[in-house]
């Protein structure tokens, strides 16, 4: 693991490698939409990081407010990717990511949407045979 303060790397690497992003697509788009903001002003994908960098991310469903303590440019498990920057993000911004999902994600099929269970085939399939096997 290389992690020298010499070493020049690029924003979006950076924000890959302690896992804000989970591609380095994903980061380069958000640098390049003014969803990430250095020391205050928006920054473009190639700008170098540096020790002390305070960074404000607009993420999907989570704000960051993070400021940069080391420098590293290989993706790294989570356990290691905290060590390189302290987060400051307010309580109100982490409570973002704990949103209520829908239906479609708990499982359970809301009523008349969608297709039936098999058990409401099988007691459409009874009542539209009449409940008897004549044929």
């Amino acid at each position: 693991m290389s992690n020298t303060t010499t070493e020049k790397v690029r924003v979006d690497k950076y924000l890959w490698s302690i896992r804000v992003f989970k591609t380095r697509n994903q980061a380069s788009t958000a640098c390049d939409t003014g969803k990430v903001k250095m020391n205050g002003a928006p920054v473009k994908a190639a700008k170098a990081v540096s020790v002390g960098d305070k960074f404000e991310i607009r993420g999907e469903n989570r704000r960051w407010v993070i400021e940069v303590t080391g420098i590293i440019s290989n993706r790294v498990a989570y356990s290691e990717a905290i060590k390189y920057y302290i987060d400051n993000t307010p309580d109100e911004g982490k409570l973002d990511a704990a949103y209520i999902p829908s239906a479609f994600q708990t499982g359970k099929r809301q009523s008349k949407i969608g297709r039936p269970t098999k058990k409401d085939r099988r007691s459409i399939e009874g009542f539209m045979e009449g409940g008897g096997e004549d044929e």
